[in-house]
């Protein structure tokens, strides 16, 4: 069964940085879409950012030129590095894979950006 884990995130300032981690467990596994989904409280949750396996990659348009995306197919993990962070970027964040077209899920991690 897979599973995902998800690393990263933390509290940052107006300006700085985060990176986000992603890892999917068991081998043999094609991973077609990896991602981020984000969710803010009282919001509904949103589409970040997801790259497919050839490395075509969307970005929500309220963090274009702030995140990128990155995947590793060799080790199935994906890297959200997130810059010019803002207030509102304020959210938990979930990673997620798209594995025969099912979708897994990581726990979450909060990120809290102060201004």
């Amino acid at each position: 069964q897979v599973q995902l884990v998800e690393s990263g995130g933390g509290v940052v300032q107006a300006g700085g940085s985060l990176r986000l981690s992603c890892a999917a467990s068991g081998s043999g596994i094609s991973i077609n879409v990896m991602g981020w989904y984000r969710q803010a409280p009282g919001k509904q949750r949103e589409l970040v950012t997801q790259i497919t396996r050839g490395g075509s990659s969307t970005y929500a348009d309220s963090v274009k030129g702030r995140f990128t995306i990155s995947r590793d197919n060799t080790k199935n993990t994906v890297d959200l590095q997130m810059s010019s962070l803002k207030p509102e970027d304020t959210a938990v964040y979930y990673c997620f894979f798209v594995i025969d077209w099912q979708t897994y899920w990581a726990q979450g991690t909060q990120v809290t950006v102060s201004s």
